[in-house]
């Protein structure tokens, strides 16, 4: 199945839907990395960032690969959740040339479009204040493994000795 998601779509089937149901490993990767909230008990609102925490207390692992430095209010967030920084199940990489928009939940479904992990992007904003976006949500076996063999390479750091970009990476992969 490849089904086409816009707007509030990916917000829903990504972020509310496929991530938080993660049983294994949830892999992103995104050119920007914001503050986020999402939908949480009732009518409240929490950051992402406790939506990962959860996932790593629950034993999924999560990689987040991003172009640059978080938002501060990402970092400020972020640093509420000793867990994400503590855990051996939480990793990220800076890569300033990643311009990819990804999101892979146990090597079984995908998100690959347009929608930097943001607010604007992928998050709970109204109607009016987000940014517009698509994407293709999907399950196909053999699409899900071209994407995560990709993902692996960059995660590993295959591309790092033909780069070029050594002068502004603060920590080259390999």
């Amino acid at each position: 199945m490849h089904e086409l998601i816009l707007n509030q779509e990916i917000y829903e089937k990504v972020i509310r839907e496929a991530i938080p149901a993660a049983r294994r490993f949830v892999w992103i990767a995104t050119a920007d990395l914001k503050d986020l909230h999402v939908h949480g008990p009732g009518k409240s609102f929490i950051p992402f960032t406790a939506v990962l925490a959860e996932l790593v207390r629950r034993g999924v692992e999560v990689r987040i690969i991003h172009a640059k430095e978080p938002g501060p209010r990402f970092r400020r967030d972020f640093d509420k959740y000793p867990e994400l920084f503590e855990s051996e199940r939480f990793e990220q990489i800076l890569c300033p040339r990643m311009h990819m928009k990804c999101v892979i939940v146990d090597g079984k479904t995908a998100y690959l479009g347009s929608a930097n992990l943001t607010g604007a992007g992928m998050g709970a904003k109204g109607k009016n204040r987000r940014n517009f976006e698509l994407g293709v949500f999907t399950d196909d076996k053999d699409f899900v493994e071209q994407l995560m063999a990709f993902y692996d390479a960059m995660w590993l750091g295959e591309n790092c000795p033909a780069c070029q970009r050594r002068d502004v990476c603060p920590a080259p992969i390999a």
